[in-house]
């Protein structure tokens, strides 16, 4: 008898091993999603060359003037320039560095610098407004109809204001930022923190978790995850607004040179801007992406 249990245990009823059995239900799990991710990245890459070539084949048949839509060799060679030092005047030797006295990837740099701290500003005084005006009902009758004020401004509506205030300096780059990315914060925390179920607060406070431990142990695990998501938006809302931050004095910066090339009639330049500041951007979004898996293993498991 003991003998059989210990076999039903250990054994399905065509006698193969349980643990040898859920092996080999997680290895065909993972051979499955490595197929699909496969099949994602062959389509995604075979769109992307259909686009290209169809690139080429307008700009090499000239069915838009040049100036319009350079060939992608062109936005290459720009590219490339515009991260390397090029002789002007081989008389006196005299060269030139990168455009406008910075290479690409240092305009790059200093507009990721400006979003960095924009960001980290608007993300710690979001999370203590949020957590105010979830926990505190005045408050968040209050300040509501102004943040969703804030929030419906498009940035080129306030910027003109903000240099006249600050000046065109650094200062005025960053607060516009700041504001492009504190209301979706300010937001999610709100849902965050109101999204969190009462029975979890109660077995807590039932357990004599103080105010204190309710905040670390409850409240902030089961906001984590979308107070990350606003930030995940806030960042895509402050590299969108890059360029606007940029208008003015904005070089270094990625915005700044391409507004300045398109200007100039550069248009090389200016799309091979375009296409640096869109691969950052969705490089940002899975970071972002990660580094919330990391965090919040838990979500969307329990």
């Amino acid at each position: 008898m003991n003998g059989t249990e210990a076999t039903s245990a250990t054994a399905d009823p065509a006698g193969v091993p349980v643990d040898e059995q859920s092996r080999k239900v997680a290895t065909r799990a993972r051979q499955g999603r490595s197929r699909r991710r496969r099949r994602n990245l062959a389509l995604q890459a075979s769109v992307l060359v259909v686009l290209l070539v169809l690139w080429w084949a307008v700009t090499a048949v000239k069915l838009v003037d040049p100036l319009y839509l350079p060939s992608p060799q062109a936005v290459l060679r720009a590219f490339i320039d515009a991260n390397r030092c090029l002789v002007v005047d081989e008389s006196t030797g005299r060269t030139v560095c990168g455009v406008q006295n910075y290479y690409l990837w240092e305009h790059l740099v200093a507009s990721l610098q400006r979003i960095g701290i924009g960001v980290a500003l608007a993300a710690v005084a979001g999370i203590v407004l949020g957590f105010f005006m979830s926990m505190w009902e005045p408050a968040n009758t209050a300040l509501a109809p102004y943040l969703n004020f804030l929030r419906a401004l498009p940035p080129l509506g306030y910027i003109g204001l903000i240099i006249v205030w600050v000046g065109i300096g650094d200062l005025s780059k960053v607060l516009l930022l700041f504001l492009a990315a504190f209301p979706p914060i300010v937001i999610a925390t709100i849902d965050g923190v109101r999204g969190i179920r009462g029975d979890h607060l109660l077995a807590a406070r039932s357990m004599g978790a103080s105010t204190s431990h309710l905040l670390r142990y409850v409240v902030l695990p089961g906001a984590a995850a979308p107070i990350l998501s606003g930030i995940r938006l806030a960042v895509g809302f402050a590299w969108t607004t890059v360029v606007a931050a940029e208008l003015n004095n904005g070089i270094p910066g990625i915005g700044g040179l391409a507004y300045l090339s398109g200007t100039q009639l550069h248009t090389p330049l200016t799309i091979a801007c375009i296409i640096v500041i869109g691969l950052v951007a969705v490089a940002l979004d899975w970071l972002i992406r990660w580094i919330g898996g990391r965090l919040t293993p838990w979500h969307g498991k329990v």
